[in-house]
């Protein structure tokens, strides 16, 4: 019988092409149902955002409460020393990003609920999210969250109100989508009527709780819609739209209504545990530039 000799690093080679391609497989193989270049449009160097203000539900304390969303998409330039805006557009470590900033205010009976979310994906690549930050306040306190890519997982910072919360850091794995950034990343699809996938969510971060995220599997349809569910939107809002099916192992269901045409418009959204989005107003704006 042959012996067949290994050397020593063609074995360290395998392992390394095994292991670690296992192990980034989720971020690193592109999904052909994506558009990559989605956000390499001109339309987002003209210096401008676009501001959408969105009719919302929300439930709080076992009741829908109705109040005015605002969502924002902005593209940024971070450095790489800080992982946010640049100030100096010379340094020789920027690299851009999609911002997408989601604030509101929620009124209860005493006292109103804030929420700021903050998202920002890789420009060249629409599912992979870079940083998350979110912020609540109301008279019971206040809760901040934050979830920065780092090496091959997130690192989790946060700070709550809540026993058995408290402030720490937490490793959370890449390589699912979190719920918060379906408003962007489902913008990007390659839309077709019966495409069917399953994608793995993180729930969404717009609480005053800190607790540890826990993905779930989602099984993501696309069909034309029936006229009827986008009737109490504005005519020309409405560009050959999708309607984006989400159900996820929880049983919970949420529901997207996209344009077809490019920039692709949230037009609308409705899920199971109370949350709706309905679109009332949108433009391209120097928000930033008023007094």
């Amino acid at each position: 019988m042959k012996k067949v000799l290994i050397s020593i690093p063609i074995l360290l080679a395998v392992f390394s092409a095994v292991f670690f391609g296992y192990k980034n497989s989720n971020r690193e193989v592109k999904k052909e149902f994506v558009n990559y270049e989605w956000a390499k449009n001109s339309l987002w160097d003209d210096g401008q955002a676009e501001v959408a203000i969105y009719d919302a539900t929300k439930e709080i304390y076992g009741k829908s409460r109705p109040f005015e969303y605002v969502y924002i998409l902005v593209k940024e330039e971070f450095n790489k020393a800080y992982k946010v805006k640049t100030d100096d557009y010379s340094r020789d470590d920027l690299y851009p990003v999609m911002k997408i900033n989601k604030f509101c205010r929620v009124e209860t009976m005493i006292y109103p609920y804030h929420f700021l979310t903050s998202l920002f994906i890789h420009r060249d690549n629409p599912e992979r999210l870079h940083k998350l930050s979110h912020t609540s306040q109301e008279w019971c306190g206040n809760t901040s969250k934050e979830f920065l890519e780092k090496g091959s997982k997130y690192q989790y910072n946060y700070m709550s109100y809540f026993d058995g919360e408290g402030s720490g850091q937490e490793k959370v794995e890449m390589g699912p989508w979190f719920e918060d950034q379906l408003s962007y990343t489902l913008r990007t699809l390659d839309f077709q009527d019966g495409l069917n996938f399953e994608v793995t969510l993180y729930p969404t971060q717009v609480t005053n709780k800190a607790d540890i995220p826990k993905p779930l599997k989602a099984q993501v349809s696309i069909s034309k819609p029936d006229p009827t569910e986008l009737a109490l939107l504005k005519a020309d809002f409405i560009d050959e739209p999708w309607k984006i099916s989400i159900s996820k192992s929880n049983q919970q269901t949420i529901t997207y209504w996209i344009n077809g045409s490019y920039p692709n418009y949230l037009l609308k959204m409705e899920s199971s545990d109370g949350r709706s989005l309905l679109l009332k107003e949108i433009k391209r704006d120097k928000y930033w530039d008023y007094e």
